[in-house]
C-alpha cells in the first residue's frame, strides 16, 4: 500500500472571519479543528494564527504555544507553523514561532522587496 501525507490548512492564510462564519479564530477553536484533522487520518495541519478579536492573521506566539499544547496533549499530529504572519509584517518577528517553538514543519513566505 502505498503512504499518504495528508495536510490540512486550518485557517489558510488571508482568510477573515468576514469570509466564512465557520474560520476558527481563537487558539481554541485552531486545535479543535487540528485535532479533527488527526482524527479524520490527517498527518499535517498548517497552522496561521489569528487575533481572536478580529480574526486579523497575526505572529502572537502565545497562540502558537497554546495551540501546539493543546494538540500535543490530545494527538500525534504534526504542527506546520506558518511564518507568514500578516501583510508587512517584519519577516523577523514572523520567524519568532520557529526557534521559540521548533515545530516539526515551518513555511517561510518572503514577499520581494
Amino acid at each position: 500500500m502505498n503512504k499518504v501525507i495528508v495536510t490540512a490548512a486550518i485557517t489558510g492564510s488571508i482568510h477573515t472571519p468576514s469570509m466564512s462564519p465557520h474560520l476558527p479564530i481563537t487558539p481554541e477553536q485552531i486545535a479543535e479543528e487540528a485535532i479533527k484533522v488527526f482524527e479524520a487520518g490527517g498527518t499535517v495541519a498548517h497552522i496561521h494564527v489569528r487575533d481572536p478579536e478580529t480574526g486579523a492573521p497575526t505572529a502572537d506566539q502565545d497562540a502558537y504555544r497554546e495551540i501546539a499544547a493543546k494538540v500535543k496533549k490530545r494527538c500525534d499530529l504534526i504542527l506546520c507553523f506558518t511564518t507568514g504572519g500578516r501583510l508587512g509584517e517584519p519577516v523577523e518577528k514572523r520567524l519568532k514561532v520557529v526557534s521559540t517553538l521548533k515545530p516539526e514543519l515551518s513555511s517561510l513566505n518572503k514577499a520581494r522587496n
